[in-house]
């Protein structure tokens, strides 16, 4: 007989179940401005100390301190900051509008604003996003319509995207904003692709995609990373770590050995591990490593601390995995109370302010809700049935052509 102890798996636990109280005293947040910012020159394995650290800017009495800090103007920070309140009242408004039966499906970004927000400030105009289904706040940052948004959501006779993606899946090749996809981890080697592309063109645009963690466990997450590497694409790598996936939590994705930006010191990659929840800091890291992309330095691998407080999606019940509170307890705060703060501090804004911004920003809501409703929701007003033989094929073949002339379309 063989005198050897069994073999046994390790199964990782979240730290909290529903009904315990949420405790964070042994996560580690280091001092904001402690974090050194090097040249984008850097050698990746420099800077390996990034990936476990954790680059904040606004300190706790709400001042911008450190080398990280962008010193960005106020009207820039203001409206960062309504951008912010936009998002989040356009998704507490779809998310009703979910429960009152006017569209089948609806996910919120609430807690992960500046995630999106901060990025596309600090990103131009025309360089590429690939994003995830948690990132409306790219959109809105760059002025798309709410009203196509919405009608979007609604898939009615306006859609955009005439009734072919599920609600939120949204696409706006004019604003920079690749098609959604719901097999996750496929925009994260799309986007090393493009990026491929845009430099053998000789063209000056960057790309930018986001993943959630959980998300790094499939191979597209790693696919991307080598092409990424080995070519030095200039793109941004942005794994958004909310701390659950769908209602598995990040250290079955690995997160309890390691951080998700370290990932990228295997593959020659820098990582920097950054305060999702403050503005600041994600628009600084954004900002230095689009600077190296497009100094042909190669691509950078972002990890996004954040949480996510509300549920997956619509179909998700978050109170059957964690408990209830578990979100007000999170330490780096709600990232539009901290910039609103931060701007209350240095003379640029106040209370009343802020609610009138959050006013005009529910109102704004209310009223492409409303133009969109009129227009039909889920099952009232569908795209035209003649939509169906359009954008397949460059010339319609003719038996398509005659199927139509069937249907009288």
């Amino acid at each position: 007989m063989k005198n050897r102890k069994p073999l046994s798996l390790r199964v990782p636990q979240p730290r909290h179940r529903p009904g315990d109280m949420p405790d964070f005293t042994g996560m580690v947040v280091p001092e904001a401005g402690s974090v050194r910012r090097p040249d984008i020159g850097v050698r990746p394995h420099d800077i390996a100390d990034l990936a476990y650290s954790l680059i904040r800017v606004l300190d706790s009495e709400h001042r911008a301190v450190g080398p990280w800090d962008p010193r960005l103007d106020p009207e820039t920070l203001r409206r960062g900051l309504e951008a912010m309140l936009l998002t989040r009242a356009y998704d507490d408004r779809m998310y009703r509008a979910q429960r009152q039966g006017r569209t089948s499906f609806y996910m919120k970004s609430t807690g992960e604003e500046a995630v999106a927000t901060a990025a596309t400030f600090a990103l131009e105009r025309d360089d590429m996003c690939f994003p995830s289904y948690r990132q409306q706040g790219i959109l809105i940052a760059r002025g798309y319509p709410l009203l196509k948004m919405m009608c979007q959501v609604y898939s009615n006779a306006e859609d955009p995207l005439k009734g072919r993606q599920l609600p939120i899946m949204y696409s706006a090749k004019e604003y920079g904003f690749f098609s959604i996809s719901g097999n996750l981890g496929t925009q994260f080697p799309q986007a090393v692709g493009w990026a491929m592309a845009s430099a053998y063109k000789g063209d000056d645009r960057i790309a930018a995609s986001w993943v959630g963690e959980g998300t790094t466990a499939e191979g597209d997450f790693h696919h991307a990373c080598t092409f990424a590497a080995v070519y030095r694409a200039p793109v941004i790598l942005n794994v958004v770590n909310n701390q659950w996936a769908i209602s598995s939590f990040s250290g079955i994705a690995g997160g309890d050995d390691a951080t998700f930006a370290s990932r990228a010191i295997g593959y020659g990659l820098p990582g920097l591990r950054v305060d999702g929840n403050d503005f600041l800091a994600v628009y600084a890291a954004t900002q230095w490593a689009a600077e190296r992309a497009r100094n042909n330095l190669g691509a950078t691998l972002i990890e996004l601390y954040t949480y996510r407080v509300e549920g997956h999606s619509t179909s998700d019940d978050p109170s059957r995995y964690r408990p209830q509170d578990e979100a007000k307890a999170w330490p780096l705060g709600d990232p539009i109370e901290r910039l609103k703060n931060h701007l209350i501090r240095i003379g640029e804004w106040d209370e009343t302010r802020h609610e009138a911004a959050h006013k005009a920003a529910v109102e704004q809501v209310r009223a492409a809700d409303r133009e969109a409703s009129a227009i039909g929701t889920l099952g009232q007003a569908k795209p035209s049935v003649k939509t169906m033989f359009e954008d397949v094929y460059k010339e319609m073949p003719w038996h398509l052509r005659r199927q139509r002339q069937e249907m009288g379309v």
